[in-house]
């Protein structure tokens, strides 16, 4: 008698699946009868195809793409272990045509990137899960941290925030982060993972030394710049076209104990850029400025009368912190409300944090003799600067609060229609008078418009992920984050979008997508891979021939040639 371990057993289950699915009926009552039998095959820990799990996992926080007709997926996965995952991907690849498959975190993605119409979805945090159900000794094993070694293994399923209070056990952080740290590790590494520390250390991609890589052909592999960096680099910003990250080794550094969050008010665009530049400026030409803030961003508010000086990105992270506005009484708001008016309705902030305290704290200068100096070199609008004093910890975390109020509010899984650009720094002045003086002005939204450089040399252009194709050393970010509140308003929104990208087309801004969407394979050429176009097709070829993996990208939805 032929005996099949459990892994074989999931092939062949999952390839049976396959063949029911592509020979049965269409209809609701035929498809669940085979779906049963596909469970007496013994996978039914692993596979659910009820609509409550099916139409879950096809949606997400875009909130935009089952709305407009996309298809659900046809079935879930919950993996127990990565090799789970692989006997997915290779019953995928026995099957004629193979189905889709995608890694699905915390479903943040915009427009149905994570999605697998009428195919699987994995559910990745189940891997975490598994472990919590077993006694702890799994989950621990997901999110280990090696203090002699300064690195934390972490799963590609677990939560940043979780990964930064596993290391601050230990007086340890990771160096880059995204802003908000309810994120996957696996779903910002496949994208890039930035924010306003990426000047100095790089984004997320750029700060990993080590990953587990299941490829599209069911191969788990462990890849890194020494030992097969071809794949290592095409996962890192591949936007999950050649694998699925299953865990990833991540540096750490001394932690700082606080964080003074600070902003100041500018009136115009060139004084807000030209101040960011000098402090991102580290070792070049950034002067008394260069790297003296830990974090650099900056924001656009338009139009004062429409509350957004108090959007949900401005708040800290409550309760703990001692005020529920980062304006010290309602006299502060109502000062930079009359500003606004004043130069007509669009106003800036840079905003930043310093770090200090703990062992992370290597200033040569105290925060206070730093705060000094921004308070005299900085050009912002005299008398509009706004500070408060948090932990790390708090400071890092502080998205979190402003969720917890739009969730309370019914206002966070409403549709969102986000536009990221970056942006040469050359024509950054050109894109701000335009998009941010006329365009974004003639529909005010609820959401934060960002604005913020970054380094090129801290990007590794051998990975996958793509910046603006030139050779200036800075160049900016643009995230326009709004929510569309109201019942029809996703329409106007996205049609402002459009009228953004053609905006930059016709004025020949050299723009590239952060969380890219684009419709058809030759757009993704053509927009947005340009020069790296070949070379990720060839990745694709040699990692994803059936191009099982992240069908909802639209990049490659058939097999290659």
């Amino acid at each position: 008698m032929l005996i099949m371990d459990r892994e074989q057993l999931t092939i062949v289950a999952l390839f049976l699946f396959n063949s029911i699915l592509k020979a049965a009926p269409s209809s609701t009552s035929s498809r669940s009868s085979f779906l049963d039998e596909l469970v007496d095959h013994g996978i039914a820990p692993l596979i659910r195809t009820d609509t409550d799990a099916t139409v879950r996992a096809s949606a997400d926080y875009g909130n935009l793409s089952l709305s407009a007709g996309a298809r659900p997926a046809a079935a879930v996965l919950y993996p127990s272990r990565p090799a789970d995952i692989a006997a997915l991907l290779r019953a995928s690849c026995a099957s004629t045509p193979p189905f889709p498959v995608s890694a699905r975190g915390c479903g943040h993605s915009i427009r149905g990137q994570a999605s697998a119409p009428d195919g699987i979805v994995v559910d990745m945090a189940s891997l975490g899960h598994h472990g919590a159900r077993s006694g702890g000794s799994g989950a621990a094993a997901r999110l280990s941290v090696s203090v002699e070694g300064r690195y934390i293994d972490a799963g590609g399923e677990q939560l940043w925030v979780d990964v930064l209070h596993a290391s601050l056990a230990h007086g340890l952080t990771p160096r880059s982060w995204t802003d908000y740290l309810h994120l996957t590790v696996g779903g910002t590494l496949s994208n890039a993972g930035i924010s306003g520390q990426a000047f100095r250390h790089g984004p997320q991609i750029s700060n990993v030394q080590e990953l587990d890589v299941i490829t599209g052909v069911g191969e788990i592999v462990t890849c890194s710049k020494e030992k097969d960096a071809e794949l290592f680099d095409a996962v890192l910003g591949g936007l999950g076209q050649f694998g699925v990250i299953t865990r990833a080794r991540i540096p750490l550094a001394p932690a700082p104990a606080r964080a003074r969050w600070v902003r100041f008010v500018y009136t115009n665009a060139a004084a807000l850029t030209a101040d960011q530049e000098r402090l991102i400026d580290v070792g070049r030409r950034g002067g008394v400025l260069g790297g003296l803030m830990d974090y650099v961003e900056g924001s656009v508010l338009l139009d004062q009368q429409q509350g957004l000086v108090e959007t949900w990105r401005t708040q800290p992270r409550a309760p703990s912190s001692s005020s529920s506005s980062f304006f010290s009484n309602a006299d502060d708001a109502a000062r930079v409300a009359a500003l606004s008016a004043e130069v007509g309705g669009v106003l800036y902030y840079l905003e930043g944090a310093l770090y200090y305290g703990g062992a992370g704290d290597v200033s040569t200068m105290g925060v206070d003799e730093r705060m000094e100096v921004l308070l005299r070199e900085l050009r912002y609008a005299r008398g509009f600067v706004f500070a408060q004093d948090v932990s790390y910890a708090e400071f890092l975390d502080r998205v979190h609060g402003g969720e917890l109020q739009l969730r309370a509010a019914g206002l966070w899984d409403v549709p969102h229609p986000w536009l990221n650009l970056f942006l040469p720094r050359s024509r950054v002045l050109d894109f701000a008078a335009v998009v941010f003086h006329r365009i974004l002005r003639r529909r005010p939204a609820v959401g934060p418009v960002l604005i913020y450089p970054m380094n090129r040399n801290k990007w590794d252009g051998e990975m996958s992920a793509v910046i603006p194709e030139d050779d200036e050393e800075v160049f900016y970010t643009v995230g326009i984050l709004r929510s569309a509140v109201a019942i029809g308003d996703v329409e106007p929104l996205e049609e402002q979008n459009e009228q953004i990208i053609r905006f930059c087309e016709e004025a020949v801004i050299g723009y590239k997508q952060y969380l890219p969407y684009y419709s058809s394979q030759a757009e993704w050429e053509k927009k947005h891979f340009g020069a790296k176009w070949t070379m990720f097709v060839q990745m694709k070829n040699k990692y994803d021939p059936k191009a099982i993996l992240s069908r909802g990208q639209r990049i490659f939805t058939s097999p290659l040639a």
